[in-house]
């Protein structure tokens, strides 16, 4: 894709230069992104995303399946490893970066905003994360950003046939993850509200992208059907909560943490380019209003009744940073130096993850959720062969996934818990009736497992999950004898 518009007299001199430069450094931030995610361990939510990607399926309880999709393609091209599950994360950051550049010199023409926008959204630690690991967010924003880069199209060429590439990338974000009905939220209310807008609803190509949009969706919308809407329940259950007592707290942790993973400076520019969109009447702008700021009033209704997890906003950057490149010159002098923070703040955590190099408190650290566990691992295998356990048992989905990735082949590795009666994985009951196992709960959880799952249930010895022998979680061990006809137990597969 030719990224017309990166020779831009305020930024191209004072960063060396042309698209040659730029196409340079998307290859090197590539490559690098690459190191990272074939480096860093999987987390407990990447190695539960892999099991999805062994017993695929057109929906789970959880998300709808593209992230599954994903992994799988990614491990058939590149293996079984933490490589191959996150293969398509740098990949689709990088064609992403184009295409948010793309949709910004369309959007916004004549401001020379593609380099500043890409920047911008390259700087948060938000997507710099994003591009080396795999959760269902990364399919998500690649999506979004494309749909999103199809209507800038549309604005720019006139040509209605854009519709179709805008809804099929809809409905891919939706499969995706099921926050991209915000997308389709947003661009209703651009077709209903702005007047310049309204036109296009007399093309059927509208209609038909719309209509493309839903067939994609369908087979996750069947599922649901087949499954008594568990996703829908789990997903739509967060929403329409109030809770005058917590109201604040939420609302303020919601800001605090798009100021972190957004970085503040980005953060900033982003909230000074959707102000600038406001008062301008012009169907481009007012598109990117609509695209940041429909998302961004549902998660500030749902904060008014619970939390709102901090990766949840994320489909707001794409159109909030190609707005951020429409102010003027005080705004675009800060465009360096919020790009020069977010990429030292997102190295720093890179360093973390693959070093801890740093002593930082528990709740500042977003990298201990991928430590510890081979040493976890380990100590559960010795305590299984002190006692003659045939399998291993756990009832925490992300616990359970990475044993199974971790422990050797040999092992069975048996995951409890009503949410595997979902998958299409073999069944345990006729592998662990009768015979003697080992299961795994984190010590957070302070009830014991219900004795009429097992035949027999006895504690035993504890674990930990530590980095540099400092210990960041506690698990307890039962001694367990199966029983068919228990809680749901699937066996997991192994790499």
């Amino acid at each position: 894709m030719e990224l017309r518009g990166f020779r831009d007299p305020g930024l191209a001199p004072e960063l060396g230069g042309g698209r040659r430069a730029w196409a340079a450094a998307l290859l090197a931030l590539t490559l690098l992104r690459l190191l990272i995610a074939a480096l860093l361990p999987l987390s407990p939510d990447e190695a539960y995303y892999w099991v999805w990607s062994r017993a695929l399926a057109p929906g789970y309880l959880d998300h709808p399946p593209m992230v599954a999709l994903w992994i799988r393609a990614g491990t058939a091209l590149a293996g079984q490893g933490a490589f191959g599950v996150r293969l398509f994360a740098p990949l689709s950051a990088a064609a992403g970066s184009l295409l948010l550049a793309r949709a910004a010199e369309d959007l916004l023409p004549g401001r020379r905003a593609g380099l500043t926008a890409a920047l911008l959204l390259n700087a948060t630690l938000l997507f710099g994360v994003g591009a080396v690991t795999m959760t269902p967010d990364t399919p998500l924003l690649f999506f979004w950003t494309a749909s999103l880069s199809a209507l800038a199209r549309l604005l720019r060429t006139g040509n209605a046939a854009w519709w179709l590439a805008a809804g099929a990338a809809a409905g891919l974000s939706l499969a995706s993850k099921y926050t991209g009905v915000l997308l389709l939220g947003g661009v209703g209310v651009w077709l209903l509200v702005v007047p310049g807008a309204r036109p296009w609803l007399k093309r059927w190509q509208c209609w038909a992208g719309l209509a493309l949009a839903l067939a994609i969706f369908l087979p996750t919308l069947l599922w649901n059907a087949r499954h008594g809407w568990v996703s829908f329940v789990k997903q739509g259950g967060r929403g329409l909560v109030w809770d005058p007592a917590g109201a604040l707290r939420h609302v303020g942790e919601l800001l605090g943490g798009q100021l972190g993973l957004a970085t503040p400076l980005v953060f900033l520019l982003c909230l000074a380019g959707v102000a600038w969109t406001l008062p301008r009447r012009d169907p481009p702008s007012r598109l990117l209003a609509a695209l940041a700021l429909v998302p961004a009033l549902v998660f500030l209704e749902h904060a008014l009744g619970d939390r709102v997890q901090a990766n949840w906003p994320a489909v707001i950057y794409p159109a909030a940073a190609v707005a951020a490149a429409g102010p003027g010159r005080p705004w675009r002098r800060l465009v360096l130096p919020a790009a020069a923070l977010g990429a030292a703040v997102t190295l720093l955590v890179y360093v973390q993850a693959l070093a801890a190099p740093f002593a930082l408190p528990p709740r500042l650290d977003p990298t201990l959720r991928l430590a510890g566990w081979p040493t976890l691992a380990a100590e559960v295998e010795q305590a299984r062969r002190a006692a003659s356990a045939d399998y291993i048992a756990a009832d925490g989905y992300g616990e359970a996934a990475l044993l199974a990735r971790l422990l050797p082949p040999e092992v069975p590795v048996v995951a409890v818990a009503p949410r595997w009666a979902l998958f299409r994985l073999p069944e345990a009951g006729p592998t662990i009736d009768g015979r003697p196992g080992l299961l795994l709960r984190t010590a957070r959880r302070g009830d014991a497992p219900d004795p009429a799952d097992w035949s027999s249930l006895t504690p035993a010895a504890g674990v930990a999950r530590d980095r540099a022998g400092a210990p960041l979680e506690l698990y307890r061990l039962f001694r367990v004898t199966g029983r068919a006809g228990g809680e749901p137990a699937v066996l997991l597969p192994h790499p």
